[in-house]
């Protein structure tokens, strides 16, 4: 007998489970605890199985008695009910999925998982927030084409910006590699865009690397009369030889004056490993004569404008700039390429230069080599070395290379 609204409200729970049938399989199951089911008995296949079609009152009646006619449809087309619900579920789990795998959601998850100095987290932030998450952000990260890329880096290219289009690229083959292994995506759109990018010009760092040159930067370098902590910055690069971002974002924590030693942390560096620079007399000087100035701060070269911000990455260059120095002539950047070919020249060990610059290391064995203590006085020997030479080239006249093997 069918079933009805007053008989389904009248049914009281008993201490076992028991059903009420309403014909064609279908029954409302009652429980101990009063809850009432909807379920479809069917068979498929020889087999027989159970189909939920709700809890009463949520689902009434009638809507019960739909679902019921809905599956028999289904079992008269030979579709299992059961499966057919859970195809369905699947697929829309798939969509919610999609949509919130979106390009930069996928993006800013693999940001949050390098280990990377900050300079270098900063610059793949910037390249994303500004080209690839305007263009293509928004997009399921699983629909996106190489010509859907391509165009999008297209535009970086277009706008004459040849190196940024191809760090650009670089970023997203990264970002599609990490979704590949996280079951987002099945393959890497980059590997089809080969060539397809103009190859930007090689640029180098412009550096003045003959010494009578040397000497003239460097005493040019004195008769700077713009501020004294851009001066102190002057006078320091060409004498440790660091790079632009970590030179200006130097913490007075990180420097041992007694110890004669600067430890930058792996954080800021570009490889991601600390790195250790001796310090020579001529660096002590300087830095303990800018301590007054600066020294209770955190930064040893904070912004004219703010204090709790390090020195703006164009001071260097602009200073350059006022001494006369285009930047087809001159670099802050250039002072390593200085170091690098006068020490190779006057025959320090290429290794020690190479740990001193902070390249990274191929070789692994090398590598642990260049930890030693043994190793580091080498460095420290070189890097007072190279301070004496710059003293003897600013002073003008003949100037004698410091002979490492002979001293």
């Amino acid at each position: 007998m069918a079933l009805t609204d007053t008989a389904i409200r009248k049914a009281a729970p008993h201490q076992k489970p028991y059903k009420l049938s309403d014909g064609g399989g279908m029954y409302l199951e009652v429980m101990p605890t009063g809850a009432k089911y909807w379920r479809l008995k069917y068979r498929i296949a020889g087999r027989e199985k159970r189909f939920a079609l709700g809890v009463y009152p949520v689902v009434s009646l009638a809507s019960a008695r739909q679902g019921r006619e809905e599956a028999r449809k289904l079992l008269v087309q030979g579709v299992d009910p059961s499966a057919a619900r859970q195809e369905a579920k699947q697929a829309r789990a798939e969509v919610i999925a999609m949509a919130a795998d979106t390009f930069e959601a996928v993006g800013r998850e693999w940001m949050g998982r390098q280990e990377v100095a900050e300079v270098t987290a900063n610059k793949t932030r910037w390249i994303l927030e500004t080209f690839l998450f305007p263009e293509i952000g928004s997009r399921p990260i699983s629909e996106i084409t190489p010509r859907e890329l391509l165009a999008a880096l297209r535009k970086i290219e277009e706008s004459g910006k040849l190196e940024t289009a191809k760090r650009a690229k670089i970023k997203a083959g990264q970002i599609f590699r990490y979704a590949v292994l996280e079951g987002k995506v099945k393959t890497d759109p980059t590997t089809s865009l080969r060539g397809a990018l103009k190859p930007p010009k090689n640029r180098h760092h412009a550096a003045i690397t003959d010494p009578v040159q040397v000497g003239e930067l460097l005493r040019a370098i004195e008769g700077f009369n713009g501020q004294p902590v851009t001066l102190a910055a002057l006078k320091l690069a060409p004498l440790v030889f660091v790079r632009p971002g970590e030179l200006r974002q130097a913490e007075w924590a990180e420097i041992d004056l007694d110890g004669a030693m600067w430890r930058i942390p792996p954080e800021r560096m570009k490889m991601n490993a600390a790195h250790l620079v001796p310090l020579s007399k001529q660096v002590l000087t300087i830095l303990r004569d800018l301590h007054p100035l600066t020294g209770e701060g955190r930064y040893v070269f904070p912004g004219l404008r703010s204090a709790s911000r390090p020195m703006s990455e164009n001071t260097v260059n602009a200073a350059l700039r006022r001494l006369g120095y285009s930047g087809e002539e001159m670099t802050g950047h250039g002072f390593r390429s200085i170091a690098a070919t006068r020490l190779n020249e006057m025959g320090w060990n290429a290794d020690a230069i190479e740990r001193q610059l902070a390249h990274s290391e191929s070789n692994k064995v090398r590598e642990a080599y260049t930890h030693t203590a043994q190793y580091l006085d080498e460095r420290k020997r070189m890097m007072q070395a190279w301070a004496d030479y710059l003293d003897a080239l600013r002073a003008g006249g003949k100037v004698v290379a410091f002979n490492p093997k002979t001293g």
